[in-house]
């Protein structure tokens, strides 16, 4: 969900070709009217009512097969099904919610608030390269500019500072903390995404941030899933798409390994290389996050998508609890890898963050300089493409075909699964759990791959085709 981030398939350095003045941002996606119902066909509906019925289960089932089975898929079923237990058993022994978990669960949350909101951005002013402080979002359907305060690594840094001051220091509370209440931190994960969701509806509809940038398709359960309002926000700097898709989720993910980690350190004595390795490699892509949080704003979630359900549950439960499966594994089955298996799985991370970064970095440093750069030390080639706004005005984009975009047109997210393969091989193969994480990049990869370029060949027609030709493959060159 929303967690993994991803640069739209296309560049844009828009030139008007009527009078020269900087060009709108072009449709992309859902339309946005306050006026504007359409049906939703019934493929998109009943995927939207599986999703809501069935993903709170999905990661229920996930953390209480670790909790009740040892990390086992297939043992609760099997106990199911031969009559061994029954629901009302595996519920009795799950743990509820606990003052104690709500208690660091709303003081987790107002923190990142308040490193959010009112504390202005310091670290671009000494770190070189480093984009944060007051930063303008893409342009909306509706012609707005919004505004960010960029302090994701700011708030990070400061959190984990704090974190192991603690740690080491202070011993207000043990590193383990979040391991030993992780289900009961897990209802008021599930509460505060509901709450969100819900709230984020009624605003829509009754006091929105920018009527223009709503959408309602008349039908309920697409509008709370999807969402309606564009961009929700609470005075000028909350905003709410911003703020649940860097924090609480994605800060705590590097805490939550950290946490499993104390916790392997407690039960069995040392901290496994398997162990070591999750945290290395998702504490690369966190920090890899905030340090381009503002390139972010960039991406199709700010870009394209509403904010509902999907984003407000899915950032608040779905990615802190089914991101961290393999430390989470690991803290059942510690596994010490030899060294040979060890140095294999560090390289194919490093080498996928490797290709997903300098992708990206191709991308942007094309789109920056409109063409005038090398890539692999030559010029660039390009396909040139034309659109039509909504008022009728034509405007131009260039699509890279050189680098690594010339290898394939989505290869930054072939450099993504090849971490998350390295996330999964850190556990071994004797369950399945913790693959669930790979197969689920590919599925919404893919998946993403397929929108993407149909929403492109909407806007550029032919010149599309010619893109498609020039570059045939879409994540793996030769193959797919």
């Amino acid at each position: 969900m929303a967690a993994h981030r991803e640069k739209k398939s296309e560049e844009r350095n828009h030139k008007s070709a009527q009078n020269g003045a900087q060009a709108p941002q072009a449709q992309w996606g859902r339309a946005c009217s306050v006026l504007d119902y359409r049906e939703v066909d019934w493929f998109s509906l009943a995927s939207i009512l599986f999703l809501l019925a069935f993903a709170p289960l999905i990661v229920y089932y996930f953390i209480m097969s670790c909790d009740q089975y040892q990390c086992s898929l297939t043992d609760p079923l099997i106990n199911l099904l031969m009559g061994n237990k029954h629901l009302s058993d595996i519920w009795n022994k799950t743990p509820s919610l606990t003052y104690t978990a709500a208690g660091i669960y709303a003081a987790w949350v107002a923190f990142q608030v308040i490193l959010y909101v009112f504390v202005p951005d310091f670290c671009h002013k000494f770190l070189p390269g480093y984009v944060g402080g007051v930063q303008e979002g893409a342009v909306t359907p509706a012609g707005v500019v919004n505004k960010y305060e960029i302090n994701g690594l700011q708030a990070w840094i400061i959190t984990h500072v704090l974190w192991f001051a603690n740690a080491y220091y202070f011993h207000y509370f043990s590193p383990t903390i979040i391991f030993d209440n992780w289900i009961p931190l897990l209802w008021c994960a599930n509460i505060l995404g509901y709450v969100v969701s819900t709230f984020a509806m009624i605003k829509g509809y009754f006091f929105p941030t920018n009527a223009k940038d709503c959408k309602f398709t008349g039908n309920f359960f697409y509008d709370y899933m999807m969402g309606i309002e564009f961009n929700p926000r609470i005075g000028k700097w909350f905003d709410f798409k911003l703020f649940f898709n860097g924090r609480p989720g994605i800060v705590a993910w590097t805490l939550i390994n950290l946490s499993y980690a104390a916790k392997q350190q407690e039960l069995y004595g040392h901290v496994t290389n398997s162990m070591i390795l999750v945290n290395v490699l998702q504490g690369i892509y966190v920090l890899d996050y905030f340090w381009n949080e503002a390139w972010y704003l960039k991406t199709i979630d700010i870009c394209h998508d509403h904010f509902g359900w999907y984003l407000g549950w899915g950032d608040c439960v779905w990615l802190p609890y089914l991101y961290t499966l393999q430390g989470l594994y690991l803290v059942y089955h510690p596994v010490q890898l030899c060294t040979a298996n060890a140095i294999g799985i560090l390289a194919l991370g490093l080498v996928g963050y490797y290709i997903f970064r300098m992708t990206n970095h191709q991308k942007d440093l094309f789109r920056r300089t409109n063409g005038n750069c090398k890539i692999w030390g030559k010029k660039p080639d390009y396909i040139e493409c034309s659109y039509m706004s909504v008022d009728g005005t034509k405007y131009y984009s260039k699509l890279l075909t050189s680098g690594f975009w010339g290898w394939a047109r989505h290869f930054n997210y072939t450099g993504d699964l090849m971490g998350s393969l390295a996330y999964c091989l850190t556990c071994g193969f004797e369950h399945i759990l913790p693959y669930f994480y790979i197969v689920y990049m590919t599925i919404l990869l893919t998946h993403r791959c397929i929108r993407d370029e149909h929403r492109c060949y909407s806007k550029y027609g032919k010149d599309w085709k010619r893109y498609t030709a020039a570059v045939p493959y879409r994540l793996i060159p030769g193959l797919f």
